[in-house]
């Protein structure tokens, strides 16, 4: 089975359909029937953050699919612990030239571990790691 890691951009443009890449995330996402997507809880909070306050209805709906990637079977939501937190602070420290967030030094880390090369996101960071990134445009 596929595998392929969604970033909060993809979560962000999947939830709102006036966002500019929502037709892109929903096409990819009919494709993706049969693929496993990882994301991790730095992911989904930074998702969260970024709908709380645009409305009442985003934020609803943004809790609302949290919950149900929680119980995905298809998504896997890697925890955060010590160990991942100080090796995702490792890259961080290790690119003071970029502007990499800490969330996603946090996911390169998980997708290196995991062997994952493809990330649902437009975030260019992930392909100046070598990754490649599928919401980009073609």
């Amino acid at each position: 089975m596929k595998r392929i890691f969604a970033d909060t951009s993809y979560w962000v443009a999947l939830l709102n359909p006036a966002d500019q890449l929502y037709q892109r995330a929903r096409a990819l996402d009919r494709r993706l029937i049969r693929a496993r997507l990882f994301t991790t809880d730095l992911v989904l909070a930074e998702f969260l953050n970024f709908y709380a306050s645009r409305g009442r209805m985003l934020r609803a709906a943004a809790g609302l699919l949290v919950s149900r990637i929680l119980r995905d079977p298809q998504i896997q939501v890697v925890a955060s612990d010590r160990e991942l937190f100080e090796a995702g602070l490792g890259l961080y420290s290790k690119r003071p030239d970029q502007q990499y967030s800490l969330t996603d030094c946090v996911s390169m880390v998980v997708m290196r571990r995991r062997g994952i090369a493809e990330a649902l996101t437009q975030d260019h960071h992930f392909r100046r790691e070598g990754f490649v990134t599928l919401l980009e445009g073609e």
